[in-house]
């Protein structure tokens, strides 16, 4: 039997006067994975995560986040919800330690699980040796960890994330995606927002690309390629007869324009996950020694695309 979705969202529409942000947006988020929420600035992704989050009201739609109705039960969803929003203010007279217990206390949480509470999360988001320190004192990517700590104080089901990434720099991006990596093993759902989309794609189970105030696409990458018809480059790294593995990938479904180069053979390829590891496995069993396989192009190609047939160009 399959679980209700933590989150879903049905026609979800914010206008601002004569201006629409959101336009009968819909989607739903499985229990434990990371949905990836794409779309260039002022594509309506920060109003959707606010009135997810309970700020502010739509014009017109329906949510529910945890089985809690967003507009019947709001104080429900803020219990299951953590929100993290783009800029955040801390406490910089505050140490580490005391900005947490602040928030448990904000929050609640019994004061017999502070510590342990605390020192868990310190350790998820490895500030532990920073527990001491005034927040003033702390990096930019260190404040990002923190923010995110302080989200999951109360244990939520669900976490709101927008623009983690936004300011930071390559270690701290490193850094903060291997804590959001450890996040669906822990039971937690993540709403996460970027118009940096190679760091979503590290991480989502599955995305939805807004444009325009509209959901354009929602589903897996690979999903979305496949309905589109958009490709991908197969590149093939072999020892021995390249041109024999060009042969190969010649006569499989979706395997296009193979040409040979130098050990490496690379092809157009409109497959999903399931067509990559057939071609794969086709390599193997004609007994061609597979150095390298990969599938290039994602969510910056399928994003191009989509928007580009939004806006007509």
């Amino acid at each position: 039997m399959a679980r209700e979705p933590a989150i879903v969202v049905e026609g979800l529409v914010k206008r601002y006067g004569r201006f629409t942000a959101l336009d009968g947006v819909s989607f739903s988020v499985e229990r434990g994975s990371i949905y990836g929420f794409i779309g260039p600035n002022g594509a309506g992704k920060t109003t959707a995560l606010r009135i997810l989050a309970t700020l502010m009201l739509p014009t017109e739609g329906r949510a529910w986040v945890a089985g809690a109705d967003l507009l019947g039960s709001p104080r429900d969803v803020r219990r299951h919800i953590g929100y993290m929003p783009d800029f955040f203010g801390v406490y910089d007279d505050l140490t580490v330690w005391e900005y947490l217990e602040f928030y448990a206390q904000a929050n609640g949480l019994p004061r017999d699980r502070w510590r342990r509470t605390i020192a868990d999360l310190l350790e998820l988001v490895d500030l532990g040796a920073k527990r001491g320190d005034y927040v003033e004192a702390l990096s930019r990517g260190m404040k990002q960890r923190l923010g995110l700590a302080r989200c999951l104080v109360h244990d939520p089901d669900v976490l709101l994330l927008d623009e983690p990434a936004s300011g930071l720099d390559p270690r701290a991006r490193v850094e903060l995606r291997e804590v959001l990596r450890e996040l669906p093993r822990m039971g937690k759902t993540v709403l996460i927002s970027s118009h940096i989309l190679p760091e979503l794609a590290d991480v989502s189970t599955q995305v939805g690309i807004l444009h325009g105030g509209r959901m354009v696409a929602s589903g897996s990458v690979d999903e979305i390629q496949v309905q589109l018809g958009t490709s991908r480059v197969l590149e093939v790294r072999v020892l021995g007869d390249a041109e024999n593995a060009a042969r190969v990938l010649e006569g499989l479904p979706g395997v296009g324009g193979v040409d040979v180069a130098e050990g490496l053979v690379r092809a157009s390829f409109t497959g999903g996950l399931d067509g990559q590891a057939a071609a794969l496995r086709a390599l193997v069993e004609a007994g061609i020694e597979v150095v390298s396989f990969n599938a290039a192009g994602g969510l910056e190609e399928l994003f191009m695309a989509l928007t580009e047939e939004e806006t007509g160009e």
